[in-house]
């Protein structure tokens, strides 16, 4: 079982207890490499890229390097302090510095997959429609399950929130979408491809909030622009002190902080949910057999009722971001009635 969770020696104090704040902790978090497991004594991870530019230049190197408390170059891994798990560089007088950090974790590889994932899928879907009479043949293989899909959320979020304007929107809207529900699964899987906290890091959902806040507000008409401005209200209440003015601006802001959160929130509280699941198990080995054996099969059942939930949550959230991405969108093409 700790083979398959991943749980490090280091989660795992002398006295065999369970630190279920570092397995939370270890799994949610970013990482320089690739966690898999201990086996016999020694960890098992894949080494990712650093490169990093220090007071000395450029570095590139893979993570085992610094792995476990080691040192190369000058550069380790901080433990604690405000870089903790972040590289650092020892500088001659015993300070620590925090260097230019361009390096490929856990998380980045994580996206590097599944925006190959999200190609072959449309690639090979366009594939098919080039080469076969779309309105004779029905969809085969990669293109019969994408078809719906594509369909489902062109008809119904798309064109229904955006209208006539919405091809426009379209290639982005989709593209948001697929690619949160492929992380989203990835997270999901508790092996190599698998296992990264992609959507449940803030930093990943604020891009694409933001590709959303610049959809909505670059390319807004005059209309919406009007109606923050000078909306339709009493005239005391927009001058002169704009009030309704303030509010607006305000709004604006706060929809894309609105699509941050939510996605980044509901993604890490299902992963942090089913970890803290599975950690009852070992929390219960030392309570006898008795209760192992049966706190083991409660925790089993609920962490299989919580691995359907995810995969319930993990396309509601992608369809969520695209629904309300779309909603915002509409909203700044809206003609004057």
């Amino acid at each position: 079982m700790f083979f398959a969770l991943g749980i490090s020696a280091e989660a795992r104090a002398a006295d065999d207890k369970v630190d279920v704040a570092g397995i939370l902790f270890g799994h949610i978090s970013d990482s320089y490499g690739w966690h898999i497991t201990d086996w016999g004594g020694n960890h098992l991870s894949i080494p990712l890229p650093c490169i990093v530019y220090s007071s000395t230049g450029w570095h590139i190197f893979m993570s085992d390097k610094i792995a476990h408390g080691h040192e190369y170059e000058g550069l380790s891994v901080a433990t604690e302090g405000r870089y903790a798990d972040k590289i650092v560089e020892t500088l001659p007088d015993g300070s620590i510095s925090r260097p230019f950090d361009i390096s490929i974790t856990k998380n980045v590889c994580s996206l590097i997959i599944s925006a190959i994932i999200l190609l072959v899928l449309i690639l090979s879907t366009a594939r098919w429609y080039r080469r076969h009479d779309a309105e004779n043949e029905a969809p085969e293989g990669i293109a019969k399950l994408m078809e719906p899909l594509i369909v489902a959320i062109n008809d119904s979020l798309v064109k229904e929130n955006i209208g006539h304007d919405y091809r426009r929107y379209s290639p982005y809207l989709l593209t948001a979408f697929f690619f949160i529900l492929i992380n989203n699964l990835l997270g999901i899987v508790p092996f190599f491809p698998g296992g990264a906290n992609v959507t449940g890091n803030i930093a990943v959902t604020l891009v694409l909030a933001m590709c959303t806040f610049l959809a909505v507000n670059l390319f807004g008409n005059r209309h919406y622009w009007k109606d923050i401005l000078w909306p339709d209200v009493p005239v005391f209440l927009k001058f002169p002190i704009p009030l309704i003015q303030l509010i607006e601006v305000f709004g604006i802001f706060t929809k894309p902080f609105s699509l941050m959160v939510r996605l980044f929130a509901n993604i890490l509280a299902g992963h942090a949910m089913i970890l803290g699941l599975v950690s009852v198990i070992f929390i219960a080995a030392k309570m006898g057999p008795v209760i192992c054996g049966s706190m083991t099969a409660v925790t089993m059942l609920f962490g299989v009722f919580m691995d359907c939930l995810e995969l319930l949550v993990a396309f509601i959230q992608a369809y969520v971001f695209t629904m309300l991405s779309a909603v915002f969108i509409g909203m700044s093409r809206e003609e004057a009635h």
